[in-house]
């Protein structure tokens, strides 16, 4: 079953990927087969996984992942619900800000976690 992941590199990024094998793609990218970002940033550090049961569902969460700030990932992988609750609301009303300055309305909300 597939999975989505978190690592945090040597420089304190964090990369995000999804794979079906969570163990040896952590190995991957500790011995540089993974991905380029990382393999110029090792060694990486498993921080957060969650496992689904489709790789399009894991492929979905990986992009939406992959579009969040660091502090969002961070609270995420903290289990810092209210920070994520209250990041999404800050991200949801400078959207809606933006909108209206071009003229724009603001359209039905989605929570983006």
């Amino acid at each position: 079953m597939p999975w989505v992941y978190i690592v945090e590199c040597r420089d304190g990024s964090f990369y995000v990927g999804s794979t079906y094998d969570l163990e040896r793609r952590v190995s991957e990218h500790n011995e540089g087969l993974g991905a380029a970002y990382t393999r110029r940033r090792r060694p990486v550090v498993l921080r957060w996984s969650v496992q689904y049961d489709r790789m399009d569902e894991a492929y979905e969460m990986e992009k939406r992942l992959q579009k969040w700030g660091r502090a969002k990932r961070q609270a995420l992988i903290d289990g810092d619900e209210s920070l994520l609750r209250g990041l999404a609301s800050r991200s949801w009303a400078a959207t809606q800000a933006r909108a209206a300055g071009r003229g724009g309305r603001p359209g039905p909300r989605h929570e983006t976690w």
